[in-house]
């Protein structure tokens, strides 16, 4: 790497204050700190001495993600292999687009009990998105670095796997660019980018698709990416049924014909239709220890988030409802179902748009799970509340921690009143 390092030191007074490429010194610094520790050292008689730093934070976040978007890209391509088998065997003419002829292209076929065709068909899809995720908004923040004179932080690392993760397979790539260049520049930018921010980008993002775009990132043709595919998420039967919601999920019906059940595992597991990352609660699990043993993610919000799912199912449960099949459906379902585990690990933690005090977390995380629920249950317009209950979080955090700070003083006030 010595040499690399040479050729970088070499150009650096190019980019250095006075240069004639000093306005792009955020770019050289962006490259120059990914690939190499930075030189700077801290000074002063005050300051903190910590083995992480935000680009190390940021990497462990992006680790974390990767086992939910490997299995991401296998259920994809499972789904739509699936629904392509079925589909060709009741005689009906399954319509291909550019991605299927990649996939024939490079000779893989679409055998759903074949790992590496549900794999690679599922990435065809995906890493589209994430490319053209990375490209639009780290371009956007490498814009506003350079013309504010400061380091492009390594932020939008989690940010760009994020917003994808929560999208259908299906979406157009033109509203990826969109819903991520509306969510960098007004949920982040504006406030003054990384660390200013307070809500959570990518989900800022995905609302944006969500109401402005509603065809394309709701419905029940939209989750299995293949065209003309019609079958209902879990969600969507629930918020449907006008009995027994849990009994509705062993009887779902299919475009060609035949009908099939989705269970508490496979629920658990992720084998379901939904959008990308979002399936798997078990692996959304596996990030969440990963997080919480780095002491990247917060236990307490997590937990806490649990905390009201629980509470308010049970009580909803307890109340009933004659017209509404949704208040009968138990915690431990809504868990499973939906983007619920991915959003209270990886979204509702976020370190910037969550409540910062310990007794503030907790708080915060149950007002996100009671919201999560109360939507699902209350509003069927709105069948994933996990969303919305984050986003209405993080509005009410700063608001949660002042109050949490001000009873402490009026706390240490008395305790030392003389």
């Amino acid at each position: 790497m010595k040499p690399l390092r040479d050729a970088f030191d070499s150009v650096h007074p190019y980019f250095a204050k006075g240069g004639i490429l000093e306005k792009a010194y955020p770019v050289y610094e962006s490259i120059d700190t990914f690939l190499f520790t930075p030189g700077e050292t801290t000074t002063g008689r005050t300051h903190v001495r910590d083995g992480i730093d935000l680009k190390r934070m940021m990497i462990m976040v992006v680790v974390a993600l990767i086992p939910v978007t490997l299995f991401g890209m296998w259920n994809t391509g499972y789904q739509a292999n699936y629904a392509i088998q079925e589909m060709t065997a009741a005689g009906m003419d399954v319509d291909f687009d550019w991605h299927h002829t990649i996939h024939n292209a490079i000779g893989f076929g679409h055998d759903p009990g074949n790992f590496v065709d549900n794999f690679v068909y599922g990435a065809i899809f995906f890493i589209p998105i994430y490319i053209v995720c990375m490209f639009v908004g780290g371009h956007i923040e490498m814009v506003f670095s350079v013309l504010r004179g400061h380091e492009i932080n390594e932020g939008f690392l989690v940010t760009g796997l994020l917003f994808p993760l929560t999208l259908p397979a299906s979406i157009p790539l033109w509203q990826v660019a969109l819903g991520i260049a509306f969510g960098v520049i007004v949920a982040k930018e504006v406030f003054g980018g990384t660390g200013r921010n307070f809500l959570n980008v990518a989900l800022t993002s995905r609302a944006f698709l969500y109401f402005a775009y509603a065809g394309q990132i709701s419905g029940d043709k939209v989750w299995t990416a293949v065209d003309g595919f019609s079958g209902a998420t879990a969600l969507g039967q629930l918020a449907n049924a006008p009995e027994n919601a849990i009994g509705s999920l062993s009887s779902i019906q299919y475009g060609w014909g035949g009908e099939g059940a989705i269970t508490w595992m496979s629920a658990f597991i992720g084998t379901i239709q939904g959008c990308v990352g979002e399936t798997s609660a078990l692996l959304c699990l596996v990030g969440a220890a990963l997080l919480v043993a780095t002491g990247i993610g917060s236990w307490r919000i997590m937990t806490a988030v649990i905390v009201g799912v629980a509470g308010t199912s049970l009580f909803l449960n307890f109340v009933g409802s004659e017209t509404n099949a949704m208040f009968a459906v138990p915690f431990y379902w809504h868990l499973v179902i939906g983007g619920l585990a991915f959003g209270l690990v990886f979204m509702a933690t976020d370190p910037v748009s969550a409540s910062m005090t310990n007794k503030g977390k907790w708080f915060y995380g149950i007002l996100i799970g009671f919201m999560t629920v109360l939507i699902r249950v209350i509003n069927p317009a709105f069948p994933e509340g996990i969303m919305l209950a984050i986003l209405f979080g993080n509005v009410f955090a700063p608001l949660i921690d002042y109050f949490v700070v001000q009873a402490n003083i009026r706390r240490r006030v008395a305790r030392y009143a003389v």
